[in-house]
């Protein structure tokens, strides 16, 4: 048996850095929700055991790939709860979409895809719960696309309270930089005493990223971008970056201001979505991708 599943992106809606933790990591406060647009994953069952990843990446052996990692630590887990099928294994491959070090977050979503996807055909019967207790050793936004609600985030993104933001159209855009997550928090200048405030209390404030300023200062193509976009409408950093997005309240507003955009500017148009298209497609709202 063959399926394709969503593996949808990720905005941080806003952004905030709370404080710097013993161990390095930061704490934060963030606002993740889904875009209706992502990477695909087709897996195919397979009777033997075996794991195998059809669309290799370059210069990065399979066990380290997030695809093969997330299916072989729920293997593991399944077998140690004597839950797994005899036999359970999976061909994997990804269609990808999303750039990497974008800050769409996806190869975390193929994390949870897999998880998710693969607890579903093997019928494992991990709970959400045990799925993004696997999913956080695997990285620290994979949670958020394991229990497939928009989140109001805090610590370093793993607790997760469900948020139902406005599900507003996006442009999304990519300054053709990919920029390390260890660039920006290792920068002296990045902010890291934001206030820490309740949820409702950010939602009612104008949204921003505290990684945004430094994002701008040391990559000029994300500078350019974000000044192109807030000619047309409230447009921000998300994660880290590299990407950039602005908010419209409609599909034609977003697609009006991409056609509009210089050739060097490469982006789609996505909705916000509260329920990630994974999600749908599991309870049976969507078809698979």
């Amino acid at each position: 048996m063959i399926t394709r599943w969503p593996s949808p992106a990720k905005l941080n809606l806003f952004l905030y850095i709370t404080g710097r933790r013993a161990d390095g990591y930061h704490n934060l406060q963030t606002l993740f929700q889904f875009l209706d647009y992502g990477d695909t994953l087709t897996i195919e069952l397979r009777q033997d055991g075996e794991l195998q990843l059809l669309t290799p990446v370059a210069g990065v052996p399979d066990e380290e790939n997030l695809i093969v990692r997330a299916a072989r630590l729920l293997m593991n887990e399944a077998q140690r709860l004597g839950t797994l099928p005899a036999g359970a294994g999976a061909n994997l491959s990804v269609e990808k979409r999303l750039p990497m070090g974008g800050g769409l977050g996806g190869g975390s979503s193929n994390a949870a895809t897999v998880l998710v996807a693969l607890n579903h055909l093997w019928q494992s019967r991990l709970s959400e719960d045990q799925l993004a207790a696997l999913g956080v050793t695997l990285g620290a936004d994979v949670p958020v696309f394991v229990r497939g609600h928009a989140a109001f985030a805090e610590g370093v993104g793993e607790i997760l309270t469900p948020a139902e933001p406005e599900e507003k159209w996006y442009l999304v855009a990519h300054p053709g930089v990919s920029i390390p997550t260890p660039v920006i928090f290792k920068d002296p200048e990045l902010p890291r005493n934001t206030p820490v405030r309740t949820i409702q209390t950010l939602l009612d404030c104008e949204f921003s990223n505290d990684c945004e300023v430094i994002a701008r200062k040391r990559f000029r193509k994300v500078d350019e971008l974000l000044s192109w976009l807030l000619e047309y409408a409230p447009s921000r950093l998300t994660g880290t970056g590299a990407c950039v997005f602005a908010e419209f309240n409609t599909e034609s507003e977003a697609r009006q201001v991409l056609e509009q955009a210089p050739e060097w500017l490469h982006g789609f148009v996505a909705r916000g979505v509260n329920l990630s298209p994974l999600h749908q497609a599991i309870s049976g709202q969507a078809e698979y991708w």
